[in-house]
């Protein structure tokens, strides 16, 4: 085969793939929780709190059940759930910004 060292035949190889790719998908989301964490902060100083009350809402939820999932090693869970957060987070502060310059 070309392009594959001598020695490793194509199921090895398949096989020495799919690990890894389960290896790398079984790490648990440490960039995700905290870009989740930072949004939400970012949400929070936006006065979303005020402004968009229910996005910010479920955004927090999102992240608590991100961190649950994280504790209960549910990595590829808590990675979705924390990405979920994150949109959710960044909404609130879009729509908070936009009322705060409404009102202005």
């Amino acid at each position: 085969m070309p392009g594959v060292p001598a020695g490793i035949g194509r199921k090895t190889l398949i096989i020495m793939l799919l690990l890894l790719g389960a290896g790398c998908a079984s790490a648990p989301p440490v960039q995700e929780m905290s870009d989740a964490r930072q949004a939400v902060q970012a949400a929070r100083e936006a006065d979303a709190e005020r402004y968009a009350p229910i996005s910010l809402g479920e955004a927090e939820r999102l992240l608590e059940e991100a961190a649950r999932l994280l504790e209960m090693k549910e990595y590829r869970r808590a990675r979705s759930v924390a990405l979920q957060a994150k949109e959710m987070a960044l909404k609130a502060r879009s729509a908070s910004s936009a009322k705060r310059r409404d009102r202005e």
